[in-house]
């Protein structure tokens, strides 16, 4: 079973709004966070080689025939 990082990241980033106040430990939990939040969203975006559907290319405009 593969990991959902988007979810993953979306509950992060959501404990991490929630975290408003300007105490020590809210900064520093804000900021570990951060930290995950980095991580899971470079597992979330590192994926196979992507594959590139070549197009037919397009016919020049009518004016220029």
């Amino acid at each position: 079973m593969r990991s959902d990082f988007a979810a993953a990241r979306e509950f992060l980033e959501c404990a991490q709004n929630r975290l408003c106040g300007m105490d020590e430990t809210s900064q520093r939990v804000s900021e570990a966070l951060d930290s995950l939040i980095e991580e899971i969203a470079i597992a979330e975006f590192r994926k196979a080689p992507l594959t590139i559907v070549p197009f037919p290319r397009a016919r020049p405009p009518r004016h220029a025939r």
